[in-house]
């Protein structure tokens, strides 16, 4: 498998729009379930993730037992409210077919310098979701500093995180290369401390080949061919998708 095809294969597929419905979620499904009749061969996306509120359409409806089912929760994509709200609708979303959970980390408590209070909330969320894994969101273009982003990082691995992720896409600058390159350090640190490896997730403004090839080349060559799986390393970002699909056909596609 090529260095593209394998960028296509982790790819959260994403919708979390104010105007999503039912009907567009399932339109989403529908083309995630019919792609291996369309592009035989091919590895299908890893996941599908939307608000919520759609967890059960997604679980009730996906065929592909090798995509899965990701929810933002915790107030997304500002957790500017009560933590017990917060618990309640990340297991809600679980109990509603979610397997993982995408969080943003408090930032209110982080940025002022309240850590135990980050880590309370994160490990909080991770004990109500179960075994589901847990994707925590440090919207690294809102921190100040490489090394406050360093610190952020390894909070939220401390916490629980099973990936961390750059951004939620909603504020800029989103995802940037700089971003990565700290967090993947701080991965690779966790790793050779604990032995556990930790996911990373770079999501938004990602949407040219050359731009997911830049993600996955600071993976490949900071934390190695092991982290080159989607249970390790996803990409958040939809319009990628047919831009990598045309890379990969040759001709210009626009199937999702």
């Amino acid at each position: 498998m090529n260095q593209i095809t394998e960028c296509f294969s982790f790819i959260d597929l994403t919708s979390l729009n104010a105007t999503d419905t039912d009907a567009t979620i399932g339109a989403m499904i529908k083309k995630v379930n019919e792609f291996p009749q369309h592009f035989p061969g091919m590895p299908n996306v890893a996941a599908i993730c939307v608000f919520p509120s759609f967890a059960r359409i997604v679980r009730k409806t996906l065929t592909d037992p090798n995509v899965r089912v990701a929810v933002t929760g915790g107030g997304f994509p500002a957790p500017q409210t009560f933590l017990k709200i917060k618990t309640q609708e990340c297991r809600m979303a679980v109990e509603e077919g979610a397997d993982e959970v995408d969080i943003v980390i408090p930032l209110h408590h982080f940025l002022s310098g309240n850590y135990a209070s980050v880590t309370d909330e994160i490990g909080a969320i991770k004990e109500a979701i179960g075994g589901a894994h847990l994707k925590v969101i440090l919207e690294s273009g809102i921190l100040p500093t490489p090394e406050s982003i360093a610190k952020a990082s390894q909070i939220a691995m401390e916490a629980g995180a099973d990936f961390i992720k750059t951004s939620t896409g909603k504020v800029s600058p989103a995802a940037t290369t700089q971003a990565a390159q700290v967090m993947c350090n701080q991965i690779k640190e966790h790793y050779q401390k604990t032995g556990k490896r930790i996911g990373f997730k770079p999501a938004g403004g990602i949407v040219t080949v050359d731009d997911a090839l830049a993600y996955y080349t600071i993976v490949q060559q900071t934390l190695g061919v092991e982290w080159l799986k989607p249970e390790l390393f996803r990409i958040g970002a939809s319009r990628l998708a047919n831009n990598l699909l045309g890379k990969i056909k040759g001709t210009s596609v626009a199937y999702f």
